[in-house]
């Protein structure tokens, strides 16, 4: 949880976020992916992934309502190869589309 807590607040779309996966944090770790699932889970009750998206979509929400990037920006910023990856992410996760929390 240290190790996700340290990559935030991201403040330039020039330095994105590092670690996005499970596999990403394990590595750093220097554990096995299977092993930080499971004791992540043992611990909090909720899986790692869960953890890491809960994370970027309140980055995301606090980015787009806090600067002026433009979506793009902002989904290279938190890490996505693509502004429309990071559009499906968002609505999944909030229901609503990155321009329409900003408006």
């Amino acid at each position: 949880m240290e190790l996700l807590e340290r990559q935030f607040p991201i403040e330039s779309p020039d330095r994105p976020l590092q670690l996005r996966s499970a596999k990403d944090y394990a590595k750093q770790l220097s554990v096995h992916v299977n092993y930080l699932n499971r004791a992540v889970k043992e611990v909090t009750g909720k899986s790692t992934t869960g953890h890491i998206s809960d994370r970027i979509t309140l980055e995301a929400k606090s980015i787009l309502q806090h600067t002026d990037w433009n979506i793009s920006e902002v989904a290279y910023a938190l890490g996505f190869e693509y502004p429309t990856y990071f559009n499906n992410f968002f609505k999944k996760h909030t229901g609503a589309t990155p321009t329409s929390l900003r408006a």
